[in-house]
């Protein structure tokens, strides 16, 4: 036991697992994804109802999403901003690597008489040829991939970017990162919970890494007849960092934003949100 234990609380090197596809197509905790994404309330999966349906206003006006205009949402889940956009009249493809989320997003635009392209696939590796005037990523997702998948990203959304087309992410914040402390917490769940439908332990260690403004929460999950990790990455930023990083892969960052609806920059929040275009773009 006490070598199991150090084992699992042993502290990894920063990316050296990625496991956000098991993690969305386990059969048990892909339902319980979905679950919290269309609670309107929680904070685990998505944004709150109401924040999305603020941001959602935003970006369509910001972007003029309408009639003419191609947008693409990057881990769309089950269509909470692409249904928003192509009820503002946009040609919408959403892109998710949840088979239930994905099933979901289309029963969902069916019902409500919208046409979206889902795409089922990591968008690390499968994304739509565009051009698109629009391309987001919420929900802090770009801060779970490592520097080489960062890079692959952000070479695949200029391709897809049309000219004069923007990017819009958001990120956790050097702020956030200040907050963290690593801890280590012990979950029991004797009729089953998120993890497994069936009773288990479920280990979280917090590991921070200052030097790579990076924390890591990793959970091991133990069952009766078998143990499984998943490692949920956070790489945090500041604006000039991020801009540096862009830059990097022909990219430039026009504005810098304290979210994805628009509100002002405020260096002490825990997460901010960007705006880029193609760097050689030529503006008229």
């Amino acid at each position: 036991m006490f070598e199991t234990l150090m084992r699992v609380t042993a502290r990894p090197q920063p990316f050296a697992h990625y496991t956000t596809p098991e993690l969305w197509n386990d059969p048990h905790v892909s339902r319980q994804m979905l679950e919290l994404h269309l609670d309107p309330d929680a904070e685990l999966a998505s944004r709150p109802a109401g924040f999305v349906e603020l941001s959602a206003a935003w970006i369509v006006s910001r972007f003029c999403l309408g009639p003419g205009r191609a947008v693409c949402d990057l881990g769309c889940g089950p269509g909470l901003y692409t249904s928003r956009f192509a009820r503002a009249g946009a040609a919408v493809t959403g892109v998710d690597l949840s088979q239930n989320s994905i099933d979901y997003a289309r029963e969902a635009a069916a019902q409500d008489g919208l046409t979206i392209d889902y795409v089922l696939g990591n968008y690390l590796e499968t994304t739509p040829d565009g051009p698109f005037d629009l391309i987001t990523l919420i929900f802090c997702d770009f801060c779970v991939l490592s520097s080489d998948q960062r890079g692959v990203l952000l070479d695949r959304m200029r391709a897809m970017l049309a000219e004069g087309g923007s990017v819009l992410l958001d990120v956790q914040s050097l702020a956030g990162l200040a907050g963290v402390a690593e801890t280590t917490t012990v979950e029991t769940a004797p009729n089953g919970g998120f993890w497994s439908a069936d009773p288990y332990f479920a280990i979280l260690n917090v590991f921070k890494y200052g030097a790579e403004r990076v924390f890591l929460n990793k959970y091991t999950v133990v069952e009766r007849n078998r143990t499984r990790e998943s490692y949920n990455w956070i790489q945090c930023y500041d604006p000039g960092g991020l801009s540096d990083l862009f830059a990097e892969h022909g990219l430039r960052l026009t504005e810098i934003l304290g979210n994805v609806a628009g509100d002002a920059y405020d260096a002490e929040a825990h997460e901010f949100a960007v705006i880029a275009e193609k760097a050689d773009q030529i503006r008229v």
